[in-house]
């Protein structure tokens, strides 16, 4: 599979290190403060989805996700709330796990927990201060941006431009506007404690810590969504390159694009966004994430509740198909032949659209090809199964079971004798069980 790569803009082969290994894919997660919103979805269910599908094609892979359960955001959610700030992190990770549980993300091997790895985090910073990368001041302790000559490529921005329109840093010690925080120092508590006085971690060194410890010091994917490019990522480059001197830090950076709601990105600072939880009230799981992977995943999805309302009209389809019976699977020799060429055809097709940057919306219209075209026969039914399964589709349609079974040949019976108004009550029986019923 090819992946486009965005630290080099172009398509990159998805492979392990090392012919022996996994494939290493690293996420950044939540910062657990407030309930996830359809923004955050999209990311998550185009990489569970990408994690499904090679694993569906024979590769082992290893995913990791880190949660921030510990930041400014938190602490002061929990004054607002005025309780203790880990009651806050502990609440919403666990309506972030719930969703992921209910969204069918079941493919991450790991959520990782920044306060479980401060050790982790203290030692990298370390590093970076042993090797001239990083300064301390009575504030904090900061990475010293212009030593790390790469900084800046991944979201292909000049250091003079940046520094032109940046924010005014409360530190006045700090070497350089675009200088990062590695270490927060503060009396105020929460702290934890550290070589340079009591503080927090910055945001950024949260994730190398993580990965370096699971993933090593590279790895193969890493995804997250287009807003993340800067500073965070370009920040956790510095970071790791810079204190072993090793590059790539991953082979391929995937990002998805922002899911925008009247134009505008989906997000908590415009207040603009739909929860999860409130979208769920509506709509279904499966329509979400038909909806998310109807569209290419980097480009910007503009959300309405037209367009929600419309996908879940197309996922009912789908599973109206799935619920079809049909009476008789007897095919001739030329149908048979058909068949066999229009399923293969569209398999074919199907797995390239993926193994080309993972285009989704090209799959689907695979699927909803065979449905349109196929005749509505088990074998047909399994495919349209098996493929919905490689994007994720975690679903099962009711079983036809033995009951059922003599239903139907009763009301064929009634069927060849006439008996019509019989026939059609057995007919209402069927469609209940949820199964459609055509003649």
């Amino acid at each position: 599979m090819f992946i486009h790569d965005s630290y080099n803009n172009h398509q990159k082969k998805v492979k392990p290190l090392s012919a022996k290994k996994a494939i290493n894919v690293f996420v950044c997660g939540p910062t657990v403060y407030d309930s996830p919103h359809l923004g955050h979805a999209r990311t998550y269910l185009v990489m569970d989805a990408l994690v499904k599908y090679l694993r569906a094609c024979g590769e082992k892979v290893f995913y990791l996700q880190n949660i921030t359960d510990f930041d400014d955001k938190i602490i002061n959610r929990a004054a607002e709330q005025k309780i203790d700030w880990k009651k806050v992190a502990k609440k919403y990770e666990k309506e972030y796990l719930d969703i992921c549980k209910i969204l069918q993300i079941t493919s991450v091997d790991k959520y990782a927990r920044a306060t479980d790895h401060l050790d982790e985090i203290r030692a990298q910073v370390k590093r970076l201060i042993a090797k001239g990368l990083a300064y301390e001041t009575k504030n904090g302790v900061y990475f010293e941006v212009k030593k790390f000559k790469r900084y800046g490529r991944l979201s292909k921005q000049k250091l003079d431009s940046l520094k032109a329109g940046y924010r005014i840093d409360l530190d006045p010690e700090k070497k350089d506007v675009l200088d990062f925080a590695l270490w927060k120092k503060s009396d105020e508590k929460p702290n934890f404690p550290s070589p340079w006085g009591k503080g927090r971690p910055g945001w950024h060194i949260e994730d190398t810590a993580i990965t370096e410890k699971y993933l090593g010091e590279q790895y193969d994917l890493h995804g997250g969504g287009m807003d993340l490019k800067f500073p965070h990522h370009e920040a956790e480059i510095a970071q790791e390159e810079g204190g072993t001197g090793k590059q790539p830090l991953s082979r391929v950076w995937m990002h998805a694009g922002f899911l925008t709601t009247s134009g505008d990105k989906m997000s908590k600072s415009l207040k603009n966004y739909v929860t999860v939880a409130d979208f769920l009230k509506k709509h279904s799981t499966y329509a979400m994430r038909l909806m998310v992977l109807a569209h290419h995943y980097r480009t910007p999805l503009n959300y309405t509740e037209k367009l929600a309302t419309e996908y879940d009209t197309a996922w009912q389809k789908i599973e109206a198909y799935l619920h079809t019976v049909k009476m008789s699977e007897d095919l001739n020799e030329k149908e048979r032949k058909k068949l066999s060429q229009l399923l293969y055809e569209s398999n074919r097709r199907f797995h390239r659209a993926l193994e080309k940057d993972f285009n989704t919306p090209i799959a689907i219209a695979k699927i909803y090809e065979v449905i349109a075209k196929a005749p509505k026969v088990k074998e047909c039914r399994e495919w349209v199964l098996e493929h919905l399964k490689f994007l994720g589709f975690e679903y099962s349609p009711k079983k036809f079971g033995t009951n059922l079974e003599k239903l139907l040949k009763k009301r064929e019976d009634l069927r060849l004798e006439k008996k019509f108004k019989e026939a059609d009550k057995i007919r209402v029986e069927i469609q209940k069980a949820g199964f459609t019923l055509e003649d």
